[in-house]
């Protein structure tokens, strides 16, 4: 692992367990640390406390379900719990906190604006951006994972949270990944997004390869995500077993359903619906706006703004943004900023690379 004062970078390679358990011997006192406190923060966000013997069904029930879908996934789960000496549950936990927070017991106001350019708009360019908004204050867990699974050329970069194996990403093919919360149907054991997002980086090599390989995943809860390669991208909503595909050179999605099949059966709150379209509107100008030459400096400044940008009002049960960061796929590169991006420097990560790269390195603004 290397840090560089910043965030920890993990470099993890072979069988799954292998790369688990690398993950959790860098990480194991922050991640004792996590599950310490309120149980992974979940009794300082949740509206009713719940301990780990309560949780144990559900955890089985998801395991079970990961297992069936990404046995490779569930092996690399048993693999973080042996490196940073945690029970199974509980290196499940952390992958499962978000499906157990729901969205009726624990209400929303919002949770990420992400946008994509690729295509002649790009200039040879592609990018995917996007603000990171969660409540429980994670930006003081977050860490970039850098994967080589044995027998496969291909490599991945995910930022992640709190000992998650996945979060949003790229992957050496030249494929990206994002994702937003949308809110919507039931909630059941089933592959959670974030680890879809993984596996899809580990498995798929591009936009389509990865939209063929989600129709076959049952996901655990409702999302968007947003796929970006050098040739194009979309948006794709879910919503129980049912996917809308919306394909254009420049997505942007925030935390309304979109597609008009799914539309109607949206259940984000009227405030927090507000904030989304502000949101949308807000960051649908500002992509328009950018040249097709644009840098990722350039992108951080869109991200930095409000309404894009979500400061902190002090609360950790409400949403704000805890990272921002831009997806340069061709290139195999994520460029983060840790907490609030008006308020952070730039830190970069390469595949293959021993270390982050200050961005003063490479010029702030510059196109690459």
């Amino acid at each position: 692992m290397t840090t560089g004062g910043g965030i920890p970078h993990i470099q993890a390679s072979g069988a799954p367990f292998a790369v688990g358990q690398a993950h959790g011997r860098a990480l194991a006192t922050p991640l004792r640390s996590f599950l310490d406190d309120s149980l992974c923060r979940l009794n300082k966000v949740m509206q009713t406390p719940v301990t780990m013997d309560e949780l144990l069904p559900s955890i089985a029930a998801y395991r079970a379900a990961v297992a069936a879908a990404a046995p490779d996934l569930a092996e690399e789960v048993r693999g973080l719990a042996a490196g940073a000496r945690l029970t199974d549950e509980e290196a499940w936990l952390l992958q499962l906190r978000r499906e157990i927070m729901g969205y009726r017991k624990v209400p929303t106001m919002g949770d990420c604006t992400t946008y994509a350019r690729t295509g002649p708009e790009a200039d040879g360019r592609p990018v995917l951006a996007q603000t990171v908004d969660l409540n429980g204050d994670l930006d003081d867990h977050i860490a970039v994972l850098e994967i080589a699974r044995a027998g496969s050329p291909r490599r991945s970069l995910v930022l992640s949270f709190g000992g998650l194996l996945g979060y949003l990403g790229l992957n050496s093919d030249g494929l990206a990944i994002g994702l937003n919360l949308v809110l919507g149907g039931d909630w059941r054991p089933g592959l959670p997004p974030y680890l879809a997002i993984r596996h899809l980086l580990d498995t798929a090599g591009s936009v389509a390869e990865a939209l063929a390989a989600l129709r076959g995943l049952r996901l655990a809860s409702s999302r968007s995500l947003t796929l970006c390669d050098a040739d194009g991208a979309a948006w794709v909503e879910v919503l129980g077993d049912e996917l809308r595909v919306t394909r254009t050179s420049r997505p942007v999605h925030t935390n309304h359903f979109l597609h008009p099949d799914l539309a109607p059966r949206d259940e984000i709150n009227v405030f927090a619906r507000n904030s989304s379209r502000r949101r949308l509107d807000a960051a649908t100008a500002a992509l328009a706006g950018l040249p097709a030459g644009a840098g990722p400096e350039d992108h951080f400044a869109v991200l930095s703004e409000p309404p894009v940008r979500v400061p902190d009002n002090g609360d950790i049960r409400r949403e704000r943004t805890v990272a921002a960061v831009v997806m340069r796929p061709d290139l195999g590169e994520l460029h983060v900023r840790r907490g609030d991006p008006a308020l952070t420097t730039t830190e970069v990560f390469r595949l293959g690379s021993r270390a982050a790269v200050p961005s003063e390195a490479r010029g702030a603004g510059a196109g690459t």
